[in-house]
């Protein structure tokens, strides 16, 4: 959550595994580059990004030698060239999701009026496939490609209850159950406990588990074979006594894109 609607800070180093630093800065670059909108020279990047100036034009010479970064104008900085967007293309279309994903997705944020995603496992995590913001300038900032750990997130366990027991097991092994709040859930225990009771309670729900006064609200969204989730959340001054409701607005949502499965929440036990 972000009350300005800016960048929400990313929790590197979080998740207990090691960044490859020269592929963490390639990342970064493009995000630099879609913040930032126009050419950077190599000074402005070195600077804004705060790398040595000998990395940073290794780093960008390599990238401009295999044609995705260039000059739009002699000595005017470096930009990135259309193929990062075909090759993005090209990958996106070999395992899109239904149309219908995203229009569910736009008509829970338009009814909620909070921050809408689709979430997938990967690994120890829930990673968004889609996102649409909420309007509010109080939200939570959300993008494709944000991560939260499976175990203390709402969009995270309504994947988690779509596995069998076994397989929940294999994740948990994988876990440091790190404390972020008060609320991070810090055992494999209190994690099923929750799974149980948003089967009793017919929805997944958090309350600033991982991020600071942010509250959740999650359902199962089974596709195909593809164990998917569908999470609403912002503030807790305006999301937390409303769960009920956002819960509501999912499932009648779910049903009118013909998504609702009879007896996928939380199953598998």
């Amino acid at each position: 959550m972000n009350p300005g609607g800016g960048r929400t800070p990313h929790r590197h180093g979080a998740t207990g595994q090691m960044q490859v630093k020269q592929a963490a800065n390639v990342l970064e670059l493009l995000e630099y580059f879609a913040e930032r909108r126009r050419p950077a020279t190599l000074a402005e990047i070195s600077d804004d990004l705060g790398w040595p100036r000998s990395s940073t034009f290794n780093l960008v010479g390599t990238i401009v030698e295999r044609g995705y970064l260039y000059e739009p104008r002699p000595r005017a900085g470096y930009y990135p060239t259309p193929r990062w967007l075909t090759l993005a293309l090209t990958v996106a279309e070999a395992e899109p999701l239904p149309g219908v994903v995203d229009d569910l997705v736009a008509d829970v944020a338009a009814a909620t009026g909070e921050t809408t995603a689709v979430g997938t496992l990967t690994g120890i995590h829930a990673l968004f496939l889609v996102v649409a913001e909420s309007r509010h300038q109080v939200r939570y900032h959300a993008r494709v490609g944000d991560r939260v750990p499976v175990h203390a997130s709402s969009a995270g366990r309504a994947i988690l209850a779509q596995y069998p027991a076994a397989s929940r097991e294999a994740i948990y092994r994988r876990v440091a159950f790190e404390r972020f709040s008060d609320t991070t859930p810090l055992g494999v225990e209190i994690v099923e406990r929750a799974l149980l009771e948003a089967e009793e309670r017919g929805y997944h729900q958090s309350d600033s588990e991982y991020i600071a006064d942010l509250a959740g609200v999650a359902l199962p969204l089974p596709l195909g074979d593809r164990r998917l989730s569908i999470v609403v959340a912002g503030p807790t001054s305006r999301c937390l006594a409303r769960r009920p409701e956002t819960a509501a607005i999912l499932k009648a949502a779910l049903s009118r894109h013909g998504l609702a499965e009879p007896g996928a929440q939380a199953q598998s036990r």
